[in-house]
């Protein structure tokens, strides 16, 4: 048997695209086709998204002309030099609490080291060590 003629069909897409002023965001946000991106796996994740979210938003404000006065405060804010310093000043505290906490650790295993030097010398001396000389005194 003989198989029938396919015959092709062709299908014209027609886009339709608004003109946009280009100094209305409005309207070029609404042109755009929106993707909504999966939602985070962690807190963090979703975390960093809202804040992204709020940044595009924020930007689309600044650029219509339409952001609030607390916006524009924050963000010029953000930029200032006293920002800046204020942000190197928290780095270099972080920085500065690990070297601490780094310390400590070392401190401790530096004086289990000794403690067993001290022991092994005692019990090569012919001394034997008693329960209350190999505990830790934490």
């Amino acid at each position: 048997m003989a198989e029938p003629k396919k015959s092709a069909v062709r299908v014209k897409v027609i886009s339709r695209r608004r003109r946009i002023d280009p100094g209305n965001a409005e309207e070029e946000t609404e042109a755009k086709p929106k993707r909504n991106p999966r939602p985070g796996t962690t807190v963090e994740m979703r975390e960093n998204q809202l804040i992204g979210m709020t940044i595009d938003l924020a930007a689309r404000q600044i650029k219509a002309g339409t952001a609030s006065s607390q916006v524009m405060t924050h963000f010029l804010k953000l930029g200032s030099t006293k920002e800046k310093l204020e942000k190197e000043k928290l780095r270099q505290e972080n920085e500065l609490l690990r070297a601490k906490t780094d310390s400590l650790q070392s401190a401790k295993e530096i004086k289990a080291l000794y403690l067993n030097a001290l022991n092994a010398m005692k019990a090569y001396s012919g001394h034997k060590a008693s329960a209350s000389e190999n505990q830790d005194d934490d």
